[in-house]
């Protein structure tokens, strides 16, 4: 999952990144990893805290993520912060590359994760990734339109529950160190 989404954040980057002047040419790639890392470790630390149903959300949209969303908001001050920290970029600068890096990823992302014909992201293989695979031979899919339902006299699924799976799924992935040595294997740190 990690390696699509790394070319994912690469196909959007050329202008916000790669053409940015306020980004030395040496420098792209690590700015690349930095959204990268930005966007996994966001969505794992929304998950780990309980807010499944955000994440859900997101991938329950038609694509158009909305920049002033709580959860895109976060990823994007996380990746302006390290963008300013790590690379000494001024805050406008970073906060422009974030505003238009991030939620143009994440509309490609849920994109791709929601079209049949595109097999190289799935919502079970993106939870599985940021949860250790705590979410596997769950159908993660199919729960999108129930979500937030409480187990009812239909039977739908006790969403407590799976919040509660999803959440410490995320925590243990996040004390292994899995999706930051991932990622530093990636980009050869």
């Amino acid at each position: 999952m990690l390696d699509q989404l790394v070319q994912l954040v690469r196909e959007n980057a050329q202008e916000t990144v790669v053409a940015n002047p306020a980004i030395p040419n040496e420098q792209n790639d690590a700015v690349i990893g930095e959204a990268t890392h930005s966007i996994a470790s966001g969505l794992q630390d929304a998950l780990a805290n309980g807010n499944v149903k955000e994440v859900m959300g997101l991938f329950n949209s038609n694509g158009q993520v909305d920049s002033q969303n709580p959860l895109v908001n976060n990823i994007s001050g996380n990746l302006i912060s390290n963008l300013t920290q790590k690379f000494n970029l001024n805050s406008g600068a970073a906060a422009s590359i974030a505003g238009s890096l991030i939620p143009a990823v994440l509309g490609s992302l849920v994109k791709k994760t929601n079209d049949p014909s595109d097999n190289g992201f799935s919502l079970d293989s993106i939870f599985g990734s940021l949860t250790g695979g705590s979410t596997n031979g769950v159908n993660l899919g199919g729960l999108l339109g129930k979500f937030g339902l409480d187990k009812d006299a239909d039977g739908d699924v006790d969403m407590q529950d799976l919040v509660g799976m999803i959440s410490n799924g995320a925590k243990q992935q996040q004390g292994s160190g899995g999706l930051g040595g991932l990622l530093g294997g990636l980009f050869g740190k």
